[in-house]
């Protein structure tokens, strides 16, 4: 059968993401559509050997294609999805536009990879922070059910876009030379800082990015019920989130049975060295890599009954965070 591939939003940081995983994994494709703007239209890509000429996203970009990988933001992934779905392709979207609608799976490959089957040409790519949270939760979870989650995340630049990333780092050389920073990509000073994450506050004073970790964790794990409580920051790292996370289990767990479970669990690495106090880095250990990273596994006394624990987790963002969870989505797929 044919793997006729587009990717729409290529000259961005995730679609840039997305050609190098095509590579490195060896993924078989037969054809290559590079789509973007209208601005970028006519630019060349060399890639593996060949050289492919960035065409102008339009309605008309999706004949005789079989997986359309989107980060083109969530606009543009709505108002293409028809398109997309009308020519028999299947629009794997790494925006939020279909997260939450219930005709699209959200999934995690090493998560809910059944739901995957259940498209109906539309699969959202879940929230970064809320893939680098699942990936070693999920194990965890199956064995023993958590009943409530508390998370803090603390994102990197990367989340915002190679803007923000460019921003991060001209601010630090400027404030190193004692020169006032200027603010754009992001709301705040990103170097030397933390903040609130740049996402909307609703009514209810939990931020955007805060909420779509609660909801998009109850659909991937088919669970209305599990309690979930967030805090999201932005900090001055360039790339791969870190997050605090607490869970409490329904029965006792041990820290020794969480290290055997995630030793064993796919797209997990454990950093758990106690006595030279080494856990995972993101900029050390996890920029640039596939797996979620975790330490930090102790009990929390705090909860009764010995069914508390405390991971330290750490992903790149722009990995398994965006592109490589949506690589692996489609070489998942029955083409």
């Amino acid at each position: 059968m044919s793997r006729n591939i587009a990717i729409a939003g290529v000259t961005g940081v995730v679609g840039q993401e997305f050609l190098r995983l095509i590579e490195e994994r060896n993924f078989k494709f037969d054809s290559l559509k590079v789509l973007a703007s209208s601005r970028s239209a006519g630019k060349k890509i060399q890639f593996m050997g060949e050289e492919y000429t960035v065409e102008e996203l339009t309605e008309d970009s999706f004949k005789g294609v079989d997986v359309a990988l989107f980060s083109a933001g969530g606009s543009q992934s709505k108002k293409f999805a028809d398109a997309v779905v009308q020519s028999g392709a299947v629009m794997i979207d790494n925006s939020s536009a279909f997260r939450m609608d219930p005709n699209a799976p959200l999934v995690v490959p090493e998560v809910n990879p059944e739901a995957i089957r259940e498209n109906k040409g539309i699969i959202a790519n879940p929230n970064c922070s809320t893939i680098i949270a699942l990936v070693p939760v999920w194990p965890l979870h199956r064995q023993n059910k958590v009943k409530r989650m508390v998370i803090s995340t603390y994102q990197a630049a990367s989340g915002a876009g190679i803007a923000a990333m460019n921003e991060l780092k001209k601010q630090s050389g400027d404030i190193l030379e004692g020169k006032e920073p200027v603010c754009e990509a992001l709301p705040y000073q990103a170097a030397f800082n933390v903040f609130c994450h740049d996402s909307k506050i609703g009514e209810s004073g939990y931020n955007e990015e805060e909420m779509k970790m609660v909801n998009e964790t109850r659909k991937i794990f088919d669970d209305s019920q599990i309690g979930i409580t967030c805090t999201c920051v932005r900090v001055p790292v360039m790339r791969a989130h870190s997050e605090s996370i607490n869970l409490e289990f329904e029965k006792p767990a041990d820290p020794a049975w969480v290290r055997e479970v995630l030793k064993n669990a796919p797209g997990v690495t454990v950093i758990d060295d106690r006595e030279k106090n080494r856990f995972p880095m993101p900029a050390i250990d996890a920029d640039g890599k596939d797996d979620i990273y975790v330490g930090r596994i102790r009990r929390d006394e705090s909860i009764s009954g010995g069914r508390g624990i405390n991971l330290w987790v750490c992903g790149d963002q722009i990995r398994k965070g965006a592109a490589l969870n949506a690589v692996q989505i489609a070489e998942a797929m029955d083409f």
